[in-house]
């Protein structure tokens, strides 16, 4: 589906306006979206627009790394949105095409960042501070606000998996810790390339229209780095976990071996002595002996007793 919005020269908006009669002359500059577009409607990225045919092949092939390139009349930039889908960061492309007089957006999936910017646009009274550019900050700024709610359930998640609340078992607290840190994982490969994107953005000497709007983009610069460094901290953070519960467990196995070695230290000498008195030798005299039984099982309680009060005072109890 393809949607167009025209701002005229006497600033009057007017939108629904079909791309195939469209005069662009009248607009002093327009906005249009291509929002999951059929094969006949991507011709017009070419015949109507005339756009470069490498950065079309950029749209076609859809997640290319989040960047800019210079054309004559215009600047093509690729950014990601995400959102979460089943534990699992879905990254979705969003293209830009923006001239002087001109925005167009382009992307396979529906984004709620265009549809909340147009809505807006649509019902703006005041168009003289709205241009190309302006939408174009409009829009980047929504996606990368969408950024900060996946951080801040990720942070959430990892305190109940930290805290661990409702003794869950440590199988289940390890996937979920895993899940979690494939998703910092997947959203830094995300936001340090938005990241280098608007640095390369505010550093060029060929968007003028930027440098004119410096404060607006360095916020969204501003906002990634502070996403970059939580994205950081909470990988960090589920390092540690992943640490400590990997040493708690650790600690637990020790704990169960030592138990086993101190049973198995004790029955040691009685199975020894159960093993000699059970061989059924024809010339042993204590087989014969009328207390030979009862002997035997007090020196086995009391050796028994011996090697318990001796790992006592070695301190295998505490």
């Amino acid at each position: 589906m393809i949607k167009v919005i025209g701002i005229t020269h006497d600033n009057e908006l007017e939108a629904d306006i079909p791309l195939e009669k469209v005069d662009f002359s009248r607009y002093q500059w327009f906005w249009t979206d291509f929002d999951q577009p059929t094969d006949e409607e991507l011709q017009h990225l070419a015949y109507t627009f005339k756009f470069h045919p490498l950065a079309i092949e950029d749209c076609i092939h859809r997640l290319q790394r989040p960047k800019l390139d210079y054309y004559d009349d215009h600047t093509f930039f690729v950014t990601h949105n995400v959102r979460e889908e089943e534990m699992e960061l879905v990254k979705e492309e969003l293209d830009f095409f923006v001239g002087d007089s001109f925005i167009v957006t382009f992307h396979w999936s529906a984004s709620k960042e265009v549809n909340q910017v147009w809505q807006r646009l649509l019902a703006h009274r005041n168009l003289e501070k709205w241009n190309p550019f302006y939408v174009f900050y409009e829009v980047l700024d929504k996606i990368v606000d969408n950024y900060f709610p996946l951080v801040y359930e990720i942070e959430e998640s990892l305190a109940k998996i930290e805290d661990n609340t409702q003794q869950k078992s440590m199988d289940v607290l390890m996937t979920e810790l895993f899940d979690s840190r494939s998703l910092l994982l997947s959203l830094r490969q995300t936001v340090n390339p938005m990241r280098d994107l608007l640095y390369r953005m505010l550093n060029s000497h060929h968007l003028n229209e930027i440098q004119d709007r410096r404060e607006y983009f360095s916020d969204i610069y501003d906002h990634l780095l502070k996403l970059s460094e939580m994205v950081m901290s909470n990988r960090e953070l589920t390092a540690d976990i992943r640490d400590s519960y990997l040493s708690l467990n650790s600690h637990q196995t020790n704990n169960v071996m030592k138990v086993l070695t101190i049973i198995t230290s004790i029955f040691a000498p009685l199975t020894f002595i159960a093993g000699i008195y059970g061989m059924n030798f024809e010339h042993m005299p204590e087989l014969t002996w009328q207390y030979g039984y009862f002997l035997t099982l007090v020196v086995m309680v009391v050796l028994a007793v011996a090697m318990f009060g001796w790992f006592r005072r070695l301190g295998w109890f505490k």
